[in-house]
């Protein structure tokens, strides 16, 4: 009988038995290059031999500031089988961001995916006294810094020459515990610095497993990676789950080559916050609104027939009568190529992160893509609830992953309306912050969320908003502006909506259109501009997006409705300073960047 699995390391070791000749891939010089378990197995431990042989011992943090690539997964894996908690830090922040959390963290190495991650570390160094050493993945080291600085392959050659010796990297593996600090991962820091939450062994290993037993993923899968390994949601979903199951993990190039990784790699299965389901599903109305009319009709009857089966789609019952036959022409008129454009073989894709919307949710599951929605955070290794199929419900994010314990329910609703959530999946609290850690886990052992939401009568969780960010009208009024912002998203004119209204008598919006919808738009009404600037002033422009916001504001009390707008003519980024590297909205930062466009809607 195997082994139960109570750590990363035994997690590793049984996943390996899977032997698969792919079990990551990487694209080198225009092909992708697969990477055997066997090669994986050793790479891990000669690394791990020479880490040990520098000087590391268990508890010291190793950081991590780097891209997805094998040198993420096989870093990741060392440091849990050696006990060195790492600290994932993600390639997108700027030095000064990068220095804080090496400082906060206390970490005594940082290994670097390339030159400009390693620079950013050079800039600070002087002021992190913990830091003794610098790994550099890719390319040469920089001369003359009077710093300890070693490539990847260095480590590789050095582990290497105690070849003999790989058998006690597994036995140092079975020292681990579940107990065992295993990362820190530092929030996002909407709301000030971010804080290292600390995740041990168990905390990840029950997430992975009891996930799968909601989901009953099966060997045999082919995941594309593509979100930051930074964050909780890839890290878990995206490589150990993916680990664990016996999936061959292939990482894309950039977010920006999703489109064609999936052609070349056709996955079966994708992890993915809402913001990729959402670009692709414009990228395909906007693909659909350039045909021909007839292709037009036939993609809009398509929809029809696919709407007419979907909770069929969503409880798991396939299709049948004259409705089945309408949806079986459909899908070989349309949504089979769809599908074909997605890579043809999915089977499954999970959705967290953010909520997701009811309509790019419909189109999915239409499509022949089925996804799943859950919840959770950093803070909970993630998932707290995931919608299983058969059950799946828009809007809804599922029921909670684990079961009560000892009369004690796994996810509550406090008086205010706040998720809270206790179990093995909560974090130890926060590195070094005892202060947050008491404000975030109360007495009980309840770890509050921030997230306002409600569970219906059979259980399954329905988030309205975050709790700071729930706006209060000057009439205190309470407005969500998620569910609004995700309805305003689902316009085809529409790319990013903030909506805005907190201690003011109206609610009003920062709208970045679909330029693409858009510039087609101005095309047919011979509407003449040289920039997106000038186009978004046009009169005939400000008209075409008011009407469009007319037909939400339909469905919306008059409380919630969006009364004036402006529109953006650049899209907020994470590059912008705009988004998380989560791709969630800053709002303190929006406010801050667009304060004279939000004072421009409220002025006299």
């Amino acid at each position: 009988m195997a082994q139960p699995i109570e750590t990363i390391a035994q997690l590793f070791y049984q996943a390996v038995k899977h032997n698969l000749p792919d079990a990551l891939a990487v694209k080198r010089d225009g092909a992708y290059v697969p990477i055997s378990h066997t090669e994986v197995v050793a790479r891990v431990e000669r690394l791990a031999l020479a880490m040990t042989a520098r000087g590391l011992v268990a508890g010291d943090r190793v950081a991590i500031l780097s891209e997805n690539r094998p040198e993420w997964f096989i870093s990741d894996f060392t440091c849990a089988i050696l006990g060195l908690p790492d600290v994932t830090i993600y390639a997108t922040l700027n030095p000064a961001q990068a220095a804080f959390i090496l400082r906060d963290s206390q970490s005594r190495w940082v290994l670097c995916s390339d030159r400009g991650q390693l620079d950013k570390v050079l800039a600070h160094w002087d002021t992190l006294p913990g830091l003794e050493a610098a790994v550099l993945f890719d390319g040469e080291l920089p001369e003359g810094t009077g710093r300890n600085l070693v490539t990847w392959a260095t480590l590789m050659a050095e582990g290497l020459t105690m070849e003999a010796r790989r058998p006690e990297v597994r036995a140092w593996g079975e020292q681990r515990k579940a107990s065992d600090l295993l990362t820190l991962i530092y929030t996002s820091g909407t709301t000030g610095d971010p804080k290292g939450a600390m995740l041990t062994h168990g905390n990840l290993v029950s997430n992975v497993l009891t996930s799968l037993e909601a989901v009953h993923m099966k060997e045999g899968h082919r995941a594309l990676s593509f979100l930051p390994l930074t964050h909780i949601f890839e890290r878990m979903a995206g490589q150990f789950l993916m680990v664990q199951i016996g999936a061959s993990i292939y990482y894309a190039e950039s977010v920006l080559t999703v489109a064609a990784d999936l052609m070349e790699v056709q996955p079966t299965v994708i992890a993915s916050v809402p913001r990729i389901y959402e670009k692709i599903f414009g990228r395909i109305y906007e693909g659909v609104a350039s045909a021909s009319a007839v292709k037009r009709l036939i993609f809009h009857w398509s929809m029809e027939a696919g709407r007419s089966v979907v909770r069929d789609l969503y409880e798991g019952r396939k299709p049948s009568g004259w409705n089945g036959f309408r949806y079986g022409i459909a899908r070989k008129l349309v949504f089979d190529k769809i599908a074909a454009r997605l890579g043809g073989r999915f089977e499954l894709a999970v959705s967290g992160g953010a909520p997701l919307g009811p309509r790019i949710m419909e189109f999915f599951w239409i499509v022949g893509l089925p996804i799943l929605e859950g919840y959770g955070l950093t803070e909970t290794s993630p998932v707290i609830t995931i919608n299983r199929f058969g059950e799946v419900v828009p809007g809804c994010v599922g029921r909670p992953l684990y079961k009560d314990c000892e009369g004690r329910p796994f996810v509550k609703i406090a008086e205010d309306g706040e998720i809270l959530c206790q179990g093995p999946n909560v974090m130890v609290g926060y590195w070094n912050n005892e202060k947050a850690t008491q404000e975030a886990i109360d007495d009980d052992g309840y770890f509050h969320t921030g997230d306002i939401g409600h569970m219906d009568d059979q259980g399954r969780l329905y988030i309205t908003d975050r709790k700071k960010e729930l706006i209060i009208t000057s009439a205190g009024k309470k407005v969500a502006p998620q569910p609004i912002e995700n309805m305003l998203k689902e316009d085809k004119y529409v790319s990013q909506a903030v909506l805005i209204g907190d201690q003011r008598n109206f609610i009003s919006a920062l709208i970045v259109p679909n330029f693409d919808g858009l510039i087609r738009w101005a095309g047919y009404k011979k509407i003449s501009f040289t920039t997106p600037s000038e186009l978004i002033q046009n009169p005939l422009v400000l008209a075409k997006m008011a009407s469009r916001l007319e037909r939400i504001n339909q469905h919306l009390s008059n409380f919630e409705r969006v009364k004036k707008f402006t529109l953006l003519a650049e899209e907020m980024t994470l590059e912008g300073g705009q988004l998380t590297p989560s791709l969630k909205v800053k709002r303190r930062i929006v406010n801050q960047l667009y304060a004279s466009q939000i004072e421009g809607m409220y002025g006299a």
